[in-house]
């Protein structure tokens, strides 16, 4: 067994994640068409004691979807392997496409994420596909998940939904004006506020630690929030991106195939 699942993220850069991680998807009761790790992985402030989010698609077999008795269209688990808790789901794949043209932007993520446990040949095809997905509404998405970060963070203190917080607002903005998805926060520095890096090195020695006062006043803090939203806010008024997604047919092409094949 592999010690040490080596991902390169195609930026020169090479993430370390547990080799066990790379047998999941053949142990699915469904063929898995990718399998890519999501979560603070992917955003750049991963903590030692982080679990792994793992998220993908299956393909339900033709007698699941189309009788009586229709197969699960979300499978989802948590367990504990040699002290990482994974957290596993995936959807099926014609739920996922519909996901994708409701303009949501976690399965954006997931499909176009570098770090990936598993690809297939139709995995390919639905990513060159995602930049016909894309649409000035995906900034709903992220001002809806930055309102609920930032609720959480008002709550608990903690340092990792003021991240998430920044995170979501920094990808929404750049999404908008350069139509290009990129999730993690450690490349979208300039549209966040100076002290950010130094959150980001925080988070490495606890994954739900409180903020850290000393670095920066609760009153700064929220003056960036705000301005970062209306940043996003302004973004997507200006934004060329479309009104709506151009990749339907193609996209019910693809799911048709991938069930045949299946």
């Amino acid at each position: 067994m592999r010690e040490n699942l080596l991902i390169d993220t195609g930026k020169g850069e090479i993430v370390h994640l547990p080799g066990w991680l790379a047998e999941i998807p053949a142990e699915q009761p469904y063929p898995v068409m990718f399998a890519t790790v999501s979560g603070a992985h992917l955003y750049g402030f991963p903590s030692v004691d982080s679990d792994v989010d793992l998220r993908g698609v299956h393909v339900l077999p033709v007698e699941e979807v189309a009788g009586l008795r229709h197969g699960p269209e979300t499978l989802s688990r948590m367990w504990t392997r040699d002290g990482t808790e994974v957290d596993l789901v995936t959807h099926d794949i014609a739920k996922f496409c519909r996901l994708l043209l409701g303009r949501n932007g976690y399965v954006l993520e997931q499909l176009l994420s570098p770090l990936v446990v598993t690809s297939t040949p139709t995995h390919e095809e639905l990513a060159a596909l995602a930049p016909g997905c894309l649409t000035r509404h995906h900034a709903h998405h992220y001002l809806g998940f930055a309102r609920t970060q930032w609720r959480l963070f008002g709550k608990t203190g903690e340092l990792k939904p003021l991240l998430y917080t920044f995170r979501v607002l920094a990808t929404g903005t750049h999404l908008m004006r350069t139509g290009e998805l990129e999730a993690d926060l450690t490349r979208l520095y300039p549209y966040g506020p100076a002290y950010l890096p130094d959150l980001v090195t925080a988070k490495q020695t606890a994954e739900h630690g409180a903020l850290p006062h000393d670095l920066v006043s609760g009153e700064d803090i929220e003056a960036d929030v705000k301005r970062m939203t209306q940043t996003l806010e302004d973004a997507r008024d200006s934004s060329t991106l479309p009104e709506r997604a151009t990749t339907e047919a193609a996209l019910h092409d693809l799911v048709l195939r991938a069930r045949s094949r299946n």
